[in-house]
């Protein structure tokens, strides 16, 4: 579903992230899914280890607090991220390797871009709440990117009312 299609029909039960500069670099810039959370701070070691795992049906969350000073994703894990399965990632920080991400059939969100690469200290919490862009993300709660923007919702909507 379209986020503007959403809004207009859920606009009640549903939350639109602020738009405060995201940009679609993976392949794909329309995705869904079940919300799974990383809190790390310019560290991606939990953010890998998530990925590692099955994602079917979830969109990865990453609060990397802002932060533009080091890449918390790159081609290796953003390719394992699809292998994986999962239908997104929407980072609050920065990626690398953006012309390879690109050609991935995945869909990847975040700040912007930094050719450093992260620490690997496995500093971080995993499934929890997040705050940031005026919205909460909720594990277990759904999200839908577009090009239009980014929604959240308590509960799965797969058809306009």
């Amino acid at each position: 579903m379209k986020t503007t299609d959403l809004c207009d029909d859920y606009g009640d039960e549903t939350q639109v992230v602020d738009s405060i500069g995201f940009k679609h670099f993976g392949g794909r810039t329309s995705f869904f899914g079940r919300i799974e959370t990383v809190k790390c701070y310019e560290d991606n070691s939990l953010l890998r280890a998530a990925i590692e795992r099955n994602g079917a049906g979830r969109v990865l969350v990453v609060d990397g607090g802002g932060s533009l000073r080091c890449a918390l994703l790159g081609d290796n894990v953003a390719a394992l991220a699809l292998k994986n399965e999962w239908n997104g990632i929407l980072i609050y920080g920065s990626i690398r390797d953006s012309e390879a991400v690109s050609a991935l059939k995945i869909g990847v969100v975040a700040l912007g871009t930094n050719p450093r690469k992260s620490a690997k200290n496995n500093d971080g919490t995993s499934n929890i709440e997040l705050h940031f862009a005026g919205t909460s993300f909720i594990p277990g709660q759904f999200i839908y990117i577009d090009a239009d923007g980014i929604v959240t919702s308590a509960k799965e909507i797969t058809q306009p009312k």
